[in-house]
């Protein structure tokens, strides 16, 4: 007998809990909700669950640190981190850690769902695995189909987004480009329709196959 996958769902605010138990019962998955990431912690729904979704800022812990005591623990429980627009840099740092997504809220239903899918779609001994070091890019070239779509950026725009990859948010891109926050932003949203990215986050993901890699820090 198959039994649905359980979803872990850790965020303090109760409203976003019951949202998203709602939309997982209703796609087929079961919930176990947590207000307090010291109790996610101390469970053993760490060692029964599939996938873990979880807000980046919460009182005790942040996502990310949330994220840092599963791998040191050993746990390869795949992490999708929620975060809000000002939390992004926080979010990059969790994929660099090895979540396998981030979502910016607010979210439609369906990008969650997709992620969860691809999320479970891994296999569990590479889920939280940290990204390859610079050194191993050999190993990981990109394809020829995302070379074409990085070969069509100008230098302007490969240097934003290596600052987005890095997690820095647009002001400093801005300040270690000698350029204004709003021709960040302009760049941006050229890299993302070059890129054909749907999201910040999928933009980081294609980044990453397409072999770039964070700066250290």
């Amino acid at each position: 007998m198959a039994f649905d996958p359980i979803i872990a769902v850790l965020d303090d605010d109760a409203a976003v809990r019951d949202s998203l138990r709602f939309l997982l019962l209703a796609s087929g998955y079961q919930v176990e909700a947590f207000s307090s990431p010291l109790d996610f912690l101390s469970s053993d729904a760490p060692s029964r669950c599939a996938c873990l979704v979880v807000d980046v800022r919460m009182p005790e812990l942040t996502g990310l640190e949330v994220q840092e005591r599963l791998v040191s623990a050993g746990v390869g429980l795949p992490v999708i981190v929620m975060t809000g627009h000002g939390d992004v840099p926080l979010a990059v740092a969790a994929m660099k850690a090895g979540a396998v997504d981030f979502i910016e809220k607010p979210f439609e239903e369906e990008t969650l769902l997709s992620s969860i899918q691809a999320a479970l779609s891994r296999p569990p001994a590479v889920a939280n695995a940290p990204l390859p070091s610079p050194a191993g890019l050999a190993e990981g070239a990109p394809s020829p189909e995302m070379q074409a779509l990085l070969d069509t950026l100008t230098a302007r725009e490969l240097d934003v987004l290596r600052g987005l990859v890095d997690g820095k948010p647009n002001k400093i891109i801005a300040f270690d480009l000698s350029i204004s926050p709003r021709t960040v932003e302009i760049h941006r949203a050229r890299v993302m329709e070059k890129m054909r990215a749907s999201s910040l986050s999928h933009l980081v993901r294609l980044a990453l196959a397409a072999g770039i890699r964070p700066g250290p820090g």
